[in-house]
């Protein structure tokens, strides 16, 4: 099955309910990245062994490109690699907050998020402040900011001033974490609980395992 404007990636999910071969394409790393993690959410993680993905930047002058190509692009691309789902609406009025990431760390509790910024660009200690500013806003547990750029000493000073989150397990997770495309690039991820289930897309209505369409047949 060939999709090539896969978009949300509704023919893709299906195809791959019904062990189909497929191929999809879009233009942009916003659509990738919901195509991945819609699979993911529907499929789960063993998905990601079935498929290939062509045309992303996998080193970092790649990254760099696009960052100076298209800062949005980077944006979604980057991301993708956290696994958060990109922040939905209009340019410039995100609130400041470029994604989501939400998380469980104890039995029946409330759902728990980090809230991501990403900069293409030049940083500073103003953009941690800024972060701080929307996880209080929206009481979040945890803000990360992925940049391009190793951060400065007065943006680390400026994180440690955030504290931690204290985990249902113990743990302590610092509230402002400060991460590059390089590190993650290189196997780099949020520190968050260890054994919390994250959840970044609901799984799409209608989709259905390979066993469930086999019973409808």
């Amino acid at each position: 099955m060939l999709d090539p404007f896969c978009g949300c990636g509704t023919a893709i999910a299906a195809a791959e309910s019904l062990g189909r071969h497929w191929i999809g394409i879009d233009i942009t790393h916003l659509a990738i990245n919901l195509i991945k993690h819609r699979l993911q959410g529907t499929f789960g993680e063993r998905v990601e062994a079935v498929y290939d993905v062509i045309g992303e930047p996998t080193s970092l002058p790649d990254a760099k490109a696009l960052a100076g190509e298209d800062p949005y692009q980077f944006q979604f691309w980057a991301l993708g690699l956290v696994k958060a789902r990109p922040t939905e609406g209009k340019k410039g009025a995100d609130q400041g907050i470029d994604g989501r990431l939400y998380f469980h760390d104890e039995q029946g509790g409330k759902t728990k998020q980090v809230i991501f910024s990403v900069k293409a660009g030049k940083t500073g200690p103003a953009h941690v402040r800024d972060l701080r500013g929307v996880v209080e806003r929206e009481g979040a547990e945890i803000g990360a900011l992925i940049s391009m750029q190793e951060p400065t000493a007065p943006m680390r000073s400026e994180a440690a001033t955030g504290g931690f989150y204290e985990s249902p397990f113990g743990t302590k997770h610092p509230r402002l974490q400060l991460l590059t495309v390089e590190q993650l690039l290189a196997g780099g991820r949020v520190d968050l609980p260890s054994g919390s289930l994250q959840k970044t897309f609901k799984r799409a209505p209608g989709a259905r395992s390979r066993e469930e369409q086999l019973r409808l047949e």
